[in-house]
């Protein structure tokens, strides 16, 4: 095998290595739009508890938030919702209209396979394998994105399936590794100095890192053990990425660990540690971002929600729908979006899971649209391609 050959089929190229969680892209727009992929199935009656729903206690049991205004309380979105005690900085948000929660939503997907979700979440389909490329790199082309003037950038080791696809995209990562020398690179430049593809791929990384160093570098800290400052350290990376002079406008991050099967807890435990990280790395990315936080959008989703009764080891099995955060200065917010459709026993879907009424590229489609000005032909045509039932929402985006 030829040494291009070899570099192509392992993925290899400067830019392309990079820590688990951040992609990001480039576009002829000064709107910014983040997207958070929440992997293992959030629980979303956590997320934003119905305590006003009368089926709710009885059906959450040990799981059960208290109602707003006691001790570890539920924060109060409205008469039926609260926000869970670990989300303060969301909750600030909300209350200062920058945030809103959309509830019951879930995408076309109706099993409950971790990769089989997160495949239809990330292509936009409606089924398992329907495409190979993700909905978020179709959105690109529209948006100016080109080899060298990527439109989005991924913090991951690989690009996530939402931004694979035919329009270009970059991503970078802090080293663990010593910076190479100067004369190392320059060897590097001279090498790949006739070739485009790899010319064009080292330029990216050392712009990259051009980006971090100005920020004063940015450290990569153990992953084990310390999942919300690895998550913190990316989403500051994020608003060095995203505030940058040309730099990208569109990021994907993801994190793990949602997955509660055992001792999922309730206002304290294992899944409230979660919310808190996330919740910091939120509060990150706002500062980090500063002025531009009034020109982005912030998306929060998960693959697919968790069962309404807590299982025999204290925790929950993997269910249906859940809850969507959206948060940013261009979120139209302080409001809870949702079809309720109840937590009786016969509103049940399967008799098991919260029933879906919202579609989650409803969500996609109406920030698409209303916040980065994607023309709605090309939306319904070549982003989500089949999907006339999902009905973008309205007025999620500032006007």
């Amino acid at each position: 095998m030829r040494r291009r050959q070899f570099l192509k089929a392992t993925g290899l190229g400067l830019a392309a290595s990079s820590v688990p969680g951040l992609s990001l892209a480039k576009a002829d727009t000064d709107s910014r739009f983040v997207l958070i992929v929440l992997r293992g199935a959030v629980d979303g009656l956590a997320v934003a508890a119905p305590y006003g729903d009368s089926n709710y206690r009885s059906l959450r049991g040990e799981l059960a938030l208290a109602d707003p205004g006691s001790d570890q309380g539920l924060l109060k979105l409205d008469g039926t919702f609260g926000l869970h005690p670990a989300l303060p900085g969301l909750y600030r948000d909300f209350e200062r209209k920058d945030a809103l929660v959309v509830h019951a939503v879930a995408s076309p997907y109706r099993e409950r396979s971790h990769f089989d979700g997160q495949d239809v979440l990330e292509n936009g389909g409606a089924s398992v394998g329907v495409s190979r490329d993700g909905w978020l790199n179709r959105a690109i082309a529209p948006l100016g994105g080109s080899l060298g003037n990527e439109t989005a950038i991924a913090l991951a080791q690989n690009t996530p399936l939402v931004l694979r696809g035919a329009n270009s995209v970059t991503s970078w990562a802090p080293s663990r590794l010593p910076d190479a020398a100067d004369s190392t690179i320059a060897r590097l430049q001279n090498l790949y100095a006739d070739d485009e593809f790899f010319a064009t791929r080292l330029a990216q990384a050392l712009d990259a890192q051009a980006i971090a160093n100005e920020a004063g570098g940015m450290d990569a800290p153990a992953r084990r053990g310390n999942e919300a400052q690895f998550f913190k350290t990316n989403m500051e990376s994020a608003a060095r990425f995203l505030t940058a002079d040309n730099g990208p406008r569109i990021a994907v991050l993801e994190a793990g660990g949602w997955d509660t099967h055992a001792n999922q807890g309730a206002a304290t435990g294992q899944l409230a540690n979660r919310f808190s990280g996330l919740d910091d790395g939120i509060t990150a990315l706002r500062d980090g971002l500063g002025d531009a936080w009034s020109s982005t959008v912030v998306a929060i989703v998960t693959e697919f929600g968790r069962t309404v009764r807590v299982n025999g080891t204290r925790g929950t099995d993997h269910g249906t729908a859940s809850a969507a955060i959206l948060t940013g200065g261009a979120v139209n917010g302080g409001r809870v979006i949702a079809d309720w459709p109840g937590l009786a026993n016969k509103d049940l879907f399967q008799g098991r899971d919260l029933r879906p009424t919202t579609d989650l590229r409803s969500i996609f489609k109406s920030v698409l649209v209303d916040h980065l000005e994607l023309d709605d032909a090309v939306i319904e045509a070549e982003v989500f391609p089949n999907s006339a039932t999902a009905r973008p929402l309205d007025s999620l985006i500032r006007a």
